[in-house]
Formats: structure tokens, C-alpha cells, sequence
């Protein structure tokens, strides 16, 4: 080996007298350090480091953990390690303090080697029981070696406290081994070992992992009976775990017994109920915590955008852009796609092209995001046009949410030999794809080369392939053909109540009422409940939501009456039979529209929306209306935005 530096040669000799104990470093180390002195990036000549290193009384270990922990935080693993040579060359006797940040520097430069000495130098010091050095040892084995060499520790070790019983948790979480983690937590209590809220936090983030609400709610008995139920960390991580494990209800319980409250603490609540649905008491909670003088951060905001982007919430929305346009919140490309994308579902298509506009650095996310948005507006023309763009730009990957995207556009501007290209450029198609292709072939009217397509790609079990075949069948009134993959949609999926209601409400088109009753009743005695139709619609800040069967506005009916309006039946996703059975037009979108003309001003738009696809008479009379009373109206359904304008429809009558 090439001849140490002197000042580090008689680090490795037997003359370093510290309790007479004979220390060495290992080999890579070794030439780690001479590699450092000779690339300069120690960043001190020889003369200043032994200057500074002079300055520092022998006495003085605190100076010298000090200067230890500084090398650490920066990083600087290499100045750690000469530093604590330097120590131990001029006889300054380590302490509790100063192994642990070696054994730190140890195991983020992942020298299991290294660790081990620094193991045995603590032996021969007396601190192999001292917990700082054992939670230290811990984490460096656990993430170097094993978490059973970890575990085999903790067992030896005579003062095992609550900081390393705690490590040892975290490192079965970082394994994902959640239940090894709550079975260490149960262990500590057993042992009457210190309980602490990092240890409570903790073994409750492993309930969360496990789903497990019974193992969740005896932590939490815990952390009652220790005095920590109401600290900010557990509180939050009960919060959490109610969360992960589905229960909504015991979070708000957590939430509203909260004594102090932080940004993690609402935005969690806040995200919850968006993600679950509940998007106005998301809203809610959300101008609730700027009202109590919180700062949302990003993460807050971005919790919050998906319950604007609805229709019925777009004034929240631009409220939300507002707030952080003027408190000067940095917006990230990943918010600033969020906001687009809010803008683009809740119905202000022209607002998100222009900030799509204004971008100056875009990802496959944001191109992704106006492509589908383009599409969804009837515009397939313009997200193609944008898709084209986006292959010129050779920094960004396309993925396969974008050919998502564009599928969706050729599928909506009836691009079929385009969509046959671009198709396969996919690599590894998912369903997802293969259900597109069948949309762009079916609402084209090409049925046999959909059929032909299906049984090639052997993507026949799957429904969602299916659904975008009768799709097309619907557009072209391929009754028979509908009749026969609405079958297939029964026998793939026996359970979903959507497929019977389909079956019924073609038996309905064709006047056999006798099918109708019968399949009404194989649905009750299955106990299958069908989807209800619901529309609802914005007006001066509060939302009103219709249901099917709900009173239509009477001087709507007549002016249909008077224009000779004919209602067309279909079959959709919506309930012929429940039709039948209430008020003459009284469907929930026609029924929200009628609400909407009478409530607002002559010329103003009118924005609703409906959670099942819009029947073919329900769309038919917003066009008789649009022209009628010269009005726009914007309607969201389950599958795209119907902009209704002079008697026209944005989807061109193709959804």
C-alpha cells in the first residue's frame, strides 16, 4: 500500500494512546482519506487544519463534536472522518456524542466496514450500552447490514430505551414490515419501556400501512392512557391512520377534539374528504383554515383543486387561483398543471389553453392535461393538433397517459386511420388503449373491423372494451348488435347493476314491458342497487341538486309543447323504467336546466352537471333550448362536456 501522509500514518500505528486501545480503520478508508489530502477536498491546507485543530483545547470534546456534527450536516463525510482521526491522534477521548456521528457519516457513505470498527472502538470505550451509541449502531446495521442483525442488537443490549426501540420500529416500516413494527410497540409496552409520542406516532403509521382500524384503535387506547392523546405528532398521525385505514368519521372526531391544530392537520382532513367525494365540505374546511389565519402551502392547495374542478365549483376554483396569485404562493409546474387541469374540468376550457399558453416550461403532464381537455370539449381536432406539437419536442417523453389522451381526441374528431397509426406506437398496451381503439372504430361506424379488432387482441373478458363497442352502437342505432354486447356486459359482470339497468332500458325502447318487469325484479331479488341520477347546478354560491322524478317547471313544458318537441328514447346508463313511472320530462339534467333558466339572467350561461351519461332526449332538448332562448349551455356528464350553442352541440351528437 503507498506510504500514509505522515500526520494519518500514526493514526494506524499501536502508539495511539487512548485507554491503551489499539485502533485501526479499514483499508477503503484508508485510501479514502489519502485519495481526499491529495484532491484538496479537505478543504484546509496541512498547516491550517493542524492550526485549527492546535486552537482547540485536548479537554475540549464538545468543540471537537462541534466541528464533527458541521462536516456531517454538509455532508462532508471524508472532513468527519479526518476530523475524528485528528482526535484521536492527539489523545482527545471520544464521548457518547461523538461516535453516533460517525457511525451517521459511517452509514450515509455506506461503509458497513467502517461502522463495525467504529462498533468496536465503542466497546473497548465503554459506551456499547450508552443509547445514543446503541440507536446509532441500530440504524447503521438496520440499513447496512440487516434489520435482524439490528434486532439481535437490541436484544443484547441492557438499556434499551424508548429511542431505540423506536429506530428498530422504524426500520421494519422501512422494510414494510408494518406488523413486525406494531408487534416491537406492543413488546415496549410489555416491558414497561418509556412511551413516547415519536414511539406512538411511530407504531401508528404501521396501523395505517396494515389498514388495520382494530390494531389503530388499541395504539390510540395507548396513547390515552400515556397522556398523549392530544399531542400535534400523534394527533396527526391518527389523523393518518383513520385516513389510510377508510374511516373518515373517527379522523373528523380526531380533527374536531384537536387543541391545536397545524397545515398538516387541515390539509389532511381537507384531502381526505376530497379524495372520498365530499368535495363542498372540502371547500368548507379549506376557507375555514384561512379563516383561522393558516397559510396553505402548496401541498394544501393542490389537496384542495379537485374539488374545484366541477362545474358546479369553478367559482371556488378561480377563488383558490386567486388566493394564490395574491399571497405570492411560488407555483410549481406541478400545481400550475392542477390549476390547469381544474380549470379544464370544471368548464373554462378557454382559461386553461391560455395558461397552457403562458407556460414556459412544460412537461408530458401538462400537454397530456389540454390534449384530453381539447377532447372532452368536442374539440379532438385541436388536442391532435397539439399532440403534433408535442412530438416535435424532443425533451419530453411521451407517455402512456398522453396516448391515452390522444387516442380520445381521434376517437371524438372520428380520426380513424390516425388513431390506427399512433396505436401502435404503444408499447405494452393497457385495456385502457384497447377499449380507445374499439371507441375509435365503433363511433365510426366500422363495427365489423371493431368486432374483428376485439377477438385479434383477445380483449373480449374485459368490460370496459364492451362499453366503448356500445357506444358506438348507440351513435348508429345498432340495436341488435347493442342488445347482444349489453349480454356480454351481464355475464362478465353478473354483480353490476348498471348492466341490468342497460338490459332493461332496451327492452323498454322496444316496448317489452313484459322483460322490463321481469328484469326489474331480478335486480331486487339479487339486491343489486342501480346508480340514481343526480344533476346539479351553481347559483349564488349554493349547489341545488336534482333528482329524476323531481317537479319540472311547467312553462318549460309548454314551450316544448307549443315548438312540437318530441322526446327520443335510448339506451343509456340512466332508468327507462324509472322514467316511465314519474312526471313527463323529469329527468335530473332537464330538471336542473329548468331551475337554471328560471333562476338566472336572459343571455347568461348556464353550467350543470350530471354523474351518469346524458340521455339522447335530454340532449336533444338542451339544443331545442339553446336555440330557442338563446342561451349556452355547458353541461358535464360522466364522459365529456356538452357546450350547447344555437341549437349545436359541441360533441357534434356523438357521446
Amino acid at each position: 500500500m503507498e506510504a500514509l501522509p505522515p500526520q494519518i500514518h500514526c493514526f494506524f500505528s499501536s502508539n495511539n494512546p487512548i485507554n491503551n486501545a489499539h485502533f485501526t480503520l479499514s483499508l477503503p478508508l484508508q485510501n479514502h482519506i489519502i485519495m481526499a489530502t491529495k484532491s484538496g477536498e479537505l478543504s484546509l491546507t496541512h498547516h491550517d487544519a493542524h492550526h485549527l485543530f492546535d486552537e482547540i483545547p485536548l479537554s475540549d470534546t464538545f468543540a471537537w463534536n462541534n466541528l464533527i456534527q458541521t462536516h456531517l450536516a454538509t455532508g462532508d463525510f471524508s472532513h468527519v472522518w479526518s476530523t475524528y482521526n485528528q482526535m484521536l491522534l492527539r489523545g482527545v477521548r471520544p464521548n457518547r456524542h461523538t461516535l453516533p456521528r460517525v457511525l451517521a457519516a459511517s452509514r450515509f457513505f455506506g461503509d458497513l466496514s467502517l461502522g463495525k470498527q467504529i462498533h468496536g472502538q465503542a466497546m473497548k470505550l465503554g459506551f456499547s450500552s450508552d443509547h445514543y451509541v446503541i440507536t446509532a449502531l441500530l440504524e447503521m446495521y438496520g440499513r447496512l447490514d440487516s434489520i435482524d442483525m439490528a434486532r439481535w442488537l437490541l436484544d443484547k443490549s441492557p438499556h434499551a430505551n424508548s429511542v431505540s426501540w423506536t429506530m428498530l420500529a422504524k426500520l421494519y416500516i422501512k422494510e414494510e414490515k408494518p406488523k413486525l413494527a406494531i408487534d416491537l410497540f406492543h413488546q415496549m409496552v410489555k416491558v414497561g419501556a418509556e412511551i413516547d409520542s415519536v414511539a406512538l406516532a411511530t407504531a401508528i403509521v404501521a396501523c395505517g400501512m396494515l389498514k388495520s382500524l382494530k390494531e389503530g384503535r388499541k395504539i390510540h387506547l395507548v396513547a390515552r392512557k400515556c397522556g398523549l392523546e392530544f399531542d400535534v405528532l400523534v394527533c396527526n398521525s391518527l389523523l393518518k391512520m383513520y385516513i389510510d385505514c377508510g374511516s373518515i368519521q373517527d379522523a373528523r372526531t380526531i380533527f374536531d377534539q384537536m387543541p391545536k391544530k397545524d397545515i398538516i392537520s387541515w390539509t389532511a382532513i381537507t384531502h381526505a374528504y376530497v379524495k372520498k367525494g365530499g368535495y363542498n365540505e372540502g371547500l368548507k374546511l379549506f376557507r375555514e383554515m384561512i379563516k383561522k389565519g393558516l397559510k396553505p402551502d402548496l401541498f394544501a392547495v393542490s389537496s384542495i383543486l379537485p374539488a374545484c374542478a366541477r362545474i358546479a365549483a369553478g367559482k371556488q376554483g378561480k377563488e383558490v387561483h386567486g388566493y394564490l396569485l395574491r399571497n405570492g404562493i411560488g407555483l410549481s409546474l406541478a400545481v400550475l398543471n392542477a390549476v390547469i387541469d381544474m380549470y379544464v374540468k370544471s368548464g373554462y376550457i378557454q382559461t386553461a389553453s391560455k395558461m397552457f399558453s403562458q407556460l414556459k416550461n412544460k412537461d408530458v403532464v401538462s400537454w397530456t392535461v389540454m390534449i384530453l381537455g381539447y377532447s372532452l370539449y368536442g374539440q379532438g381536432e385541436l388536442g391532435v393538433e397539439l399532440f403534433r406539437k408535442l412530438e416535435k419536442e424532443s425533451r419530453i417523453e411521451i407517455d402512456q397517459k398522453t396516448y391515452d389522451a390522444v387516442l380520445h381526441a381521434f376517437s371524438t374528431s372520428n380520426l380513424v386511420e390516425k388513431g390506427k397509426y399512433y396505436f401502435k406506437f404503444i408499447k405494452a398496451p393497457k385495456v385502457s388503449h384497447y377499449a380507445l381503439m374499439v371507441a375509435i372504430l365503433a363511433n365510426s361506424g366500422h363495427f365489423d373491423e371493431a368486432t374483428t379488432f376485439i377477438q385479434e387482441q383477445k380483449i373480449e373478458k374485459h368490460a370496459e372494451v364492451h362499453r366503448a363497442l356500445l357506444d358506438g352502437c348507440r351513435i348508429h342505432r345498432r340495436t341488435q348488435l347493442g342488445k347482444r354486447v349489453i349480454e356480454q356486459l351481464c355475464e362478465l359482470e353478473p354483480l353490476n347493476a348498471e348492466n341490468y339497468v342497460l338490459l332493461s332500458n332496451w327492452y323498454a325502447e322496444n316496448a317489452k314491458w313484459d322483460m322490463v318487469d321481469k328484469l326489474k325484479a331480478t335486480i331486487r331479488d339479487m339486491g343489486l342497487k342501480p346508480r340514481k341520477a343526480y344533476s346539479w347546478i351553481e347559483l349564488r354560491n349554493k349547489i341545488h341538486v336534482f333528482g329524476t322524478g323531481d317537479v319540472f317547471h311547467p312553462s318549460l313544458m309548454k314551450i316544448m309543447e307549443d315548438e312540437g318537441h318530441q322526446a327520443v328514447t335510448d339506451y343509456s346508463f340512466h332508468d327507462v323504467n324509472e322514467e316511465r313511472e314519474c312526471v313527463k320530462f323529469g329527468h335530473s339534467e332537464m330538471l336542473a336546466l329548468s331551475f337554471g333558466l328560471i333562476s338566472t339572467q336572459a343571455g347568461s350561461t348556464i353550467r350543470l352537471t350530471k354523474n351518469l351519461r346524458v340521455c339522447r332526449h335530454c340532449h336533444d332538448f338542451a339544443k331545442f333550448i339553446s336555440k330557442i332562448l338563446t342561451r349556452e349551455i355547458i353541461l358535464k356528464d360522466q364522459s365529456r362536456f356538452h357546450h350547447f350553442k344555437g341549437g349545436f352541440c359541441s360533441c357534434g351528437d356523438v357521446w
